[in-house]
């Protein structure tokens, strides 16, 4: 409570005196006024930690209750600020509406001092634990580099979908970078000044799936020590983004279809549905095809989560945007291992673009910074530019420089018996290879077919 800074709304000045009083030595600051008209511009100037709002005041507003009205205006403008609301002792059926609508608890005048410094003070721990929860916000701008044709039409489809509350569903290989997809949609929305939550929801067992979505109360299982609020409830009035969703259960999958249906999440050990307001995005390496077989995964959830698609391409798509995002983690881990400024010879260039990529951009970075750190002098070379065994086991079981020949000319055998199989058509034979047919091009020019 010490860093707390508290802002008070009621037409009575006893209250405010009482409320300034008691809170001076708890908390950091405590901003009072009596004319509700005056919280947009207060909450515009100021970042408040928690808000305390009277349920009536004599004003020009005449919507049955006035609390409701400006809980309402509290919430539309900073969705993730806990209210408590102050009633009388005779509008308590009101009271229990305003936590309907969002607000986080209410008192009963005449409050005991004591019951209200415990209600802020759970409030504000609540609050300190939600922020945790959102450790996955990104801090600045996510770039997303790149300049190949395919690249173009990605950063154009974003730029579309992005303002919308739509709900997506990220498509692509591991490793091809739709994290950084999610940030980049959440970044051009209209939800960016509110929170971005990330969940790996494929790593979570059943109970965790539960606990993790939609928070759960003291005691609801074996280690639940205290009240933990979900991931929904973090990300409300942002962005929730799903990752690797295409590994759930069917069972799991039931439950998250339930919550996007009624937009409300029960936690774990409560009765008491809390609304939620979240834009979701999800992502999976399944294809689309995949998702569509019922026995895998539920099509009524498939639609939910689809509103529109994005297909992030592999890197072996996307031509020099390998030799831009190189030049990029170069720089990056330069500065991070104090090599200063790395520069790429030829012979470099050419093994990149030569590449195949299995394990797409992550796989690029991988090799990059083990040449920063391996690298006798700032210019690397080809012998400097080692892909993952992760990606290609076998190579380690080869002599120097075979494994790339053998799988060279694997490939290029392939791609002309395919060409020949199709009489030459180009278009055929990349179908059938699973390339489009720039990256085809791109071989045949490689291999000199």
């Amino acid at each position: 409570m010490k860093n707390a800074r508290i802002l008070i709304i009621d037409d009575d000045p006893d209250v405010l005196t009482a409320v300034k009083l008691l809170l001076k030595r708890e908390v950091a600051e405590v901003i009072a006024d009596k004319n509700p008209e005056n919280i947009p511009a207060l909450l515009s100037r100021h970042s408040f930690d928690l808000i305390l709002l009277d349920m009536n005041f004599k004003s020009v507003i005449n919507t049955g209750n006035e609390g409701l009205f400006w809980l309402g205006k509290v919430k539309s403008l900073r969705p993730n600020i806990p209210v408590i609301m102050i009633t009388a002792y005779g509008a308590i059926d009101l009271a229990v509406a305003s936590l309907k609508q969002g607000a986080a608890d209410f008192v009963v005048k005449p409050w005991q001092n004591e019951h209200l410094l415990d209600v802020i003070s759970g409030l504000l721990a609540s609050s300190k634990k939600a922020s945790k929860v959102q450790k996955d916000v990104i801090a600045g701008q996510v770039e997303l580099l790149g300049e190949s044709a395919v690249m173009k039409n990605l950063l154009y489809k974003i730029s579309k979908i992005a303002p919308t509350d739509a709900n997506i569903l990220i498509l692509g290989e591991n490793g091809t970078g739709k994290d950084l997809i999610a940030h980049a949609i959440h970044q051009q929305s209209l939800r960016k000044a509110n929170p971005y939550v990330k969940v790996d929801v494929g790593a979570l067992t059943d109970t965790l799936f539960e606990s993790e979505l939609f928070g759960h109360k003291k005691g609801a299982f074996t280690d639940a020590r205290e009240d933990r609020i979900g991931r929904f409830e973090a990300a409300n009035g942002g962005t929730l983004f799903l990752d690797e969703i295409g590994n759930i259960s069917l069972q799991q999958q039931a439950k998250l279809l339930s919550v996007l249906q009624n937009r409300q999440v029960i936690p774990l050990g409560s009765n008491t549905p809390i609304p939620v307001d979240i834009r979701l995005l999800c992502a999976t390496n399944v294809p689309l095809k995949a998702l569509a077989d019922e026995a895998r995964f539920r099509k009524d959830l498939v639609y939910r989560i689809n509103t529109v698609e994005v297909q992030v391409p592999p890197l072996r798509d996307r031509g020099e945007d390998v030799l831009i995002l190189a030049r990029h983690f170069m720089k990056k881990y330069g500065d991070k291992y104090l090599k200063g400024s790395v520069e790429l010879d030829r012979s470099a260039e050419r093994k990149l673009l030569q590449y195949h990529y299995p394990g797409n951009v992550r796989e690029l970075q991988y090799s990059i910074e083990r040449a920063i750190i391996m690298a006798e002098s700032t210019t690397l070379t080809a012998e400097d530019i080692l892909f993952s065994p992760i990606e290609s086991p076998n190579e380690g079981n080869e002599p120097k420089g075979a494994a790339h020949l053998n799988l060279g000319e694997m490939e290029k055998h392939a791609i002309m018996n395919v060409i020949e199989k199709h009489n030459g058509n180009i278009s055929k034979a990349a179908k059938e290879l699973g390339i489009t047919r720039t990256a085809l091009y791109r071989r045949l020019e490689k291999y000199n077919i």
